[in-house]
């Protein structure tokens, strides 16, 4: 039996030695010892802040078999590659194994010959597997993407809620759950249905300060913004787009294959042998876009994806903070950019009434979407809105569309009340188009046919363009006040909320949409401007070393080492291992496996 790396080092010793980093970040030092201690604990931690490692530097602390469950098989073998990477003793137990494979690493977890084993909550909670468990020395259980046991939430899980038996079962081994993605409601479930009353709470903040978030209105042609977009600021960088719908989802990567893009779909209709062969590409090669639904990306590791694009509403701000997350884990500049329009609002509100839902869980459905075009329509600050959202909060940040182009906000109460009416004058049955063009006095054939030139609204709106209507019905219906009729052809009508403001009793303020300005290229080019200081052709070099590397083993790249490590090495140059050594992310494995090969393609470029 392998006595636990502690026996022989200080955490802070194994920090840096296996791990490669000189000083814990945030709260983790305190988690770490808490754990060690035998304390229980829910860690909430933005993605990207270190969660990983405030379980697996404990399991290497305590005696015996560190236990992690985790929802996805893709997740599992991502950790485990990188553990192995560090010289950690890592399996995991799930489906793709052959039936020999897991009676082997069960008999190494019985006999204290493996560090660390991941596992789905279904296996972990059979009889067969626990029985195995009691047999084991266990040092803890680690219970990952933990806002999956809340009922009301975007990823609910019901196995996860059977996991609160592991306290009964196991009193004396301490159990850590953690998340990046739980607001004060969600993290009370937790508590509640994990019996962690006892444990500690350890929250940190929300912010991704190297994240900048961009919303615009949905034009004529949505996936042309996208591509432009991609084109100008991520040209070869890997991205993820989220579509609502699988069709949505084939269409636009196929489409973006068409303008040249390495673009691969994914969502559960596809065969599970080419859903698994696209996100395996997507996480072992460099500059691949995976255009998905929200089946893609729960716990995908891969650190430098450098956007996340939605060209459709996420269904809530948690949704959206989860899926935007998966950009920048590496702490290099990325974006989160996002275009909507009024169907999509449309689309997402007809789903909350058509489910089976009961009617308390609907309302909490249309509060979380209410928050979320609050988000979209905001004329603050971006990233004050979202962390708010967390009870958190931080200054004007600087690095989101509504800091760096500040939006004019204006009283919108009569251009309301001049649209309100013109629905109801027209018989609440036409889209925004007709109805922009009866404010603005057009004189179409088919305004004259149905009479609508002789109505009172025809013509009174003509101080506004057409595409400052477009904004304002888009406003109007993303504050309730107007809602689509998707099934009689995306006709506007009027919702009860309306009544205040048409009378004049509540005054609306609308956003005054910016004029359309080419993309300023501030997204991923700060990675390539970190690149052009370091030496960009010494950081490519060292990037294809790393992706020769990689293949030879079958591994993501970044399992080797992040692009913010090898941006260190190509601004520094080290010329001994004795100094690679000393650059975050290089630990005593990784030294030895590979410090020779980078340092030879680092003395190329001396001179």
């Amino acid at each position: 039996m392998s006595l636990p790396f502690a026996a022989q080092s200080s955490p802070l010793e194994i920090l840096r030695t296996v791990f490669g980093y000189d000083r814990f970040r945030g709260a983790q030092a305190e988690i770490v010892d808490h754990l060690i201690a035998g304390g229980d604990a829910l860690v909430l931690m933005p993605t990207g802040g270190g969660k990983s490692l405030c379980y697996q530097l404990p399991t290497l602390c305590r005696p015996g078999v560190g236990v992690v469950v985790s929802p996805l098989i893709a997740l599992m073998q991502d950790q485990v590659s990188a553990l192995r990477q560090l010289g950690i003793k890592a399996a995991a137990l799930n489906s793709t194994l052959s039936y020999g494979e897991q009676v082997d690493v069960e008999r190494q977890m019985r006999g204290g010959d493996i560090d660390i084993v991941y596992v789905a909550p279904e296996r972990l909670m059979t009889d067969a597997f626990l029985t195995q468990l009691e047999r084991c020395d266990i040092a803890l259980f680690a219970i990952d993407e933990a806002h999956c046991v809340s009922q009301w939430g975007h990823d609910f899980r019901p196995e996860y809620l059977q996991l609160a038996t592991l306290h009964q079962r196991f009193p004396n081994v301490p159990r850590i759950a953690l998340t990046a993605t739980a607001d004060g409601p969600t993290r009370r479930e937790i508590v509640e249905k994990l019996h962690l009353e006892q444990g500690r709470q350890f929250v940190a903040g929300f912010d991704r300060p190297n994240i900048r978030y961009r919303v615009a209105a949905k034009g004529s042609s949505a996936r042309s913004q996208l591509l432009h977009f991609i084109k100008n600021d991520h040209a070869g960088d890997a991205g993820i787009i989220y579509r609502l719908s699988r069709a949505k989802v084939d269409e636009t990567a196929a489409w973006l294959r068409e303008q040249g893009l390495d673009a691969l779909p994914y969502h559960a209709g596809l065969d599970k042998t080419v859903r698994a062969a696209n996100q395996d590409r997507f996480l072992k090669e460099e500059g691949v876009i995976i255009v998905a639904t929200i089946a893609f990306g729960m716990g995908i590791d891969k650190p430098n994806v450098r956007f996340v694009a939605h060209l459709d509403l996420p269904k809530s701000l948690e949704a959206y903070y989860q899926e935007t997350g998966r950009a920048g884990r590496d702490g290099l500049p990325a974006d989160a950019w996002m275009v909507y329009g009024m169907q999509d609002v449309a689309r997402l509100r007809q789903m909350v009434e058509g489910s089976e839902a009961g009617e308390a869980q609907k309302r909490l459905e249309h509060r979380k979407l209410d928050a979320l075009l609050g988000f979209c329509e905001t004329t603050r600050c971006r990233r004050q809105v979202l962390l708010e959202y967390f009870s958190d909060a931080c200054e004007p940040c600087g690095n989101c569309d509504t800091c760096l182009e500040p939006v004019e906000s204006f009283d919108g109460s009569v251009a309301a009340q001049k649209a309100l009416s013109c629905v109801y004058r027209t018989g609440q049955r036409f889209g925004a188009g007709h109805l922009i063009d009866v404010l603005m006095g057009a004189e179409t054939e088919r305004i004259t046919a149905l009479g609508h030139d002789k109505l009172s609204t025809w013509g009174i709106g003509r101080e506004f363009g057409k595409e400052e209507w477009r904004s304002i019905f888009r406003q109007l219906v993303a504050a309730g006040l107007l809602r689509v009729d998707i099934a009689g052809h995306g006709g506007l009508a009027l919702t009860e909320a309306c009544r205040a403001v048409l009378r004049g009793e509540q005054p609306i303020r609308l956003r005054r949409d910016a004029v359309k300005k080419k993309s300023a290229g501030r997204g991923a080019r700060g990675v390539r401007a970190l690149a052009a200081d370091a030496d960009e052709a010494l950081f490519q070099a060292l990037r294809t070393l790393r992706l020769e590397l990689a293949r030879e083993q079958g591994v993501p790249p970044y399992v080797i080492f992040h692009d913010s490590t090898l941006l260190d090495m190509a601004r520094d140059r080290p010329g001994s291992l004795e100094e690679l050594s000393q650059f975050s992310g290089v630990g005593r494995a990784k030294l030895e496996k590979y410090g020779e090969s980078f340092l030879e393609v680092i003395s190329l470029f001396e001179g």
